[in-house]
């Protein structure tokens, strides 16, 4: 059984508290797009001489993150401590970029709960792996329901676990080209948090992408980019090379490095102009 782990990018995104507990209250709108990883799972033999109750093999990434200390084994671990699994051999593929803003890691966890969930019958629910999902990290509760093929976006709060679907009409986005270039820099979440400084936005981004396109370049903000982009100055010449290509919108994704545009054509000029950066484009349905 294969499950295609996808990306997602942020319609805008505002920091508007800090929290007692140390977290940040946010608005912002996750939406689905087709880049994925693969995730595919063994049952393991009973006789097989391995201790580890789920061994994780990754591929696609020169990322080296410790087996215990990634999501998809700990979305493992965290339905073990409630349901009889069977020890498995578990191989993700990475296709999406690390360090990317585009939720990669949470997007694997929580299509790790869908494909157990699926694989052994556990009959948990939407709600249920949501739960399971959000208590790995703020935003993989939003990928309990993705699907790629089928865009839907998501207004999201608290601290990107309490979510509300839009209007099933809204279809801003059909017919548009997305294009994506993430530059060879990493961006630490922890610090860019460090140097935020919260804030209640002038308008709302939910009703902001219920506005015409046009109006989003002025209205639709990212948060992180004020403080990220003077460290990383490289972010910012490629949004403004976005919009020097015609782009109607052009945004940094969540807590960087990916810059994402919208435009009416085909962007074709991010391979020629960033064939040294991870690039990628594809129109909406």
């Amino acid at each position: 059984m294969v499950y295609f782990p996808c990306a997602k990018i942020n319609l805008g995104l505002n920091i508007v508290e800090r929290r007692a507990d140390g977290y940040h209250n946010l608005e912002t709108v996750f939406f689905p797009v087709p880049i994925t990883d693969a995730l595919e799972v063994f049952t393991m033999d009973e006789a097989f001489p391995l201790d580890s109750p789920c061994s994780l093999k990754v591929t696609g990434t020169d990322e080296l993150c410790e087996e215990q200390k990634n999501l998809v084994y700990k979305a493992y671990m965290i339905l073990a401590q409630d349901y009889k699994l069977p020890r498995v051999f578990t191989h993700l593929h990475k296709g999406i970029p690390s360090q990317a803003g585009m939720g990669g890691g949470s997007s694997d966890a929580a299509y790790m709960i869908r494909l157990l969930n699926e694989r052994f019958s556990l009959g948990l629910s939407i709600e249920q792996m949501r739960g399971y999902a959000a208590r790995l990290g703020a935003d993989c509760a939003l990928f309990i329901t993705t699907d790629p093929d089928n865009p839907r976006p998501l207004y999201a709060t608290g601290i990107g676990e309490i979510l509300e679907p839009l209007d099933d009409t809204w279809n801003a986005l059909q017919g548009k080209w997305i294009a994506f270039v993430k530059p060879n820099v990493a961006v630490s979440t922890k610090e860019a948090f460090a140097n935020i400084k919260p804030h209640k936005p002038k308008k709302n981004c939910r009703d902001v992408i219920m506005q015409p396109i046009e109006t989003w370049q002025e209205d639709l903000v990212n948060d992180f980019e004020d403080s990220i982009f003077p460290q990383l100055p490289v972010l910012a010449e490629v949004k403004q090379s976005m919009y020097n290509h015609g782009a109607i919108y052009a945004a940094m994704s969540g807590s960087g490095s990916t810059i994402f545009g919208i435009f009416d054509e085909e962007p074709t000029f991010i391979e020629n102009e960033y064939k040294d950066y991870y690039n990628y484009r594809y129109a909406v349905k």
